[in-house]
């Protein structure tokens, strides 16, 4: 059976005519599925010509059928101006990080100036990664130079909330990370197959989590919001110790018993002396879209009880929905919020609150 990590290596020989880079390096390589080694794919065209298309056809299918697939099928589109921006800027990075000569490791260094945020819960499925992905993003539309880190090492899922399909690439012994929406990301979910589980104890995730921060090259960043497991476990354990100037944004729905499960998370940032910027209270309202009332179907109250204990703020109160983005928008990604929407603009306040 061929997995996708397959596909991307045998296709990584083959070079773009514009940019002379391998186009998995440059991401022209979308959409992988694969179903009984019959593989699917979208390639990206720098240079829309029927001679190119022909050419790649033939490179690609060639390329796939050698590891053993019995169909490949390709989908050809042209490279939109929003992506052939995201390569030039790939590009820079890459060339930037050459130029240095040097790794970045002093990113935990507190004289880097580097604002770390980790967001955290009492309990799962409250929204604390959709939470993370859309205040880095708003931070980066107000001009901040943004990464994440997706420390929910079991659960990870970031790439999939931000519509990530393509991965890091390596200059020399240096990671670069992923970067979309003007936000950098690294996440597990790079690093294993299929959606593999993680089967790891706590030692393993913490040397995970430090090369995150040693091997990855950041480059010039202002914030790195941290996305942490959910409850008081090893990774929230190791990056209270690693990262002592850390901050936190402790997540909640309304109800009583999430906001009582959420006070521990913010108790042990309390006891390891990190400061809390506040409390966003997810999930917090279903408001009509035709009338405009709002229903309160998980209760009222509970994150402004969690920030009163907590001796901090409730910073944000985020509806309950979903965005409703097509999937033919090639900035496409199912949990992030664009700022022309009514919690898109939630999250801008709350951005300008967390840089305030």
């Amino acid at each position: 059976m061929i997995v996708k990590e397959q596909v991307w290596e045998a296709l990584k020989h083959l070079e773009d005519p514009v940019y002379r880079r391998n186009i998995m390096e440059l991401h022209l390589i979308r959409d992988v599925m694969i179903k009984e080694n019959r593989v699917s794919l979208t390639a990206l065209l720098t240079i829309d010509h029927e001679n190119r298309r022909a050419e790649l056809q033939q490179e690609i299918t060639k390329a796939v059928k050698a590891i053993g697939a019995e169909e490949v099928h390709i989908r050809f589109r042209a490279i939109s101006e929003y992506e052939r921006g995201e390569v030039a800027k790939q590009l820079e990075d890459a060339q930037a990080v050459r130029e240095q000569g040097k790794p970045n490791s002093s990113v935990l260094d507190p004289e880097a100036g580097v604002e770390f945020i980790a967001v955290a819960s009492g309990k799962g499925g409250v929204g604390k990664s959709t939470v993370t992905v859309n205040l880095a993003v708003a931070l980066a539309r107000q001009g901040k130079k943004v990464g994440i880190i997706d420390a929910d090492i079991y659960g990870f899922s970031v790439p999939d909330m931000m519509g990530i399909e393509t991965r890091p690439v390596l200059d020399g012994d240096r990671i670069i990370p992923v970067e979309r929406f003007g936000v950098k990301v690294i996440s597990m979910g790079f690093f294993v197959e299929d959606n593999a589980p993680i089967i790891w104890r706590g030692p393993m995730l913490g040397k995970m989590l430090r090369n995150f921060f040693a091997e990855v090259e950041w480059g010039d960043v202002e914030y790195i919001l941290l996305d942490l497991p959910p409850g008081t476990g090893d990774v929230a354990l190791d990056v209270h110790s690693m990262i002592p100037q850390s901050k936190e944004i402790i997540v909640t729905t309304p109800h009583a018993t999430a906001a009582f499960v959420a006070a521990r998370a913010g108790a042990m940032a309390l006891r390891t002396e990190h400061e809390i910027l506040g409390v966003v209270e997810n999930m917090a309202y279903y408001e009509c879209g035709s009338c405009g009332t709002k229903e309160y179907v998980f209760g009222r109250g509970g994150g402004g009880k969690l920030a009163e204990s907590l001796h901090t703020e409730l910073l944000a109160q985020i509806p309950l929905g979903a965005p409703d983005n097509p999937l033919t928008d090639p900035e496409f990604a199912p949990s992030i919020y664009k700022s022309d929407t009514a919690t898109g603009q939630i999250y801008d306040q709350l951005a300008q609150r967390i840089i305030n």
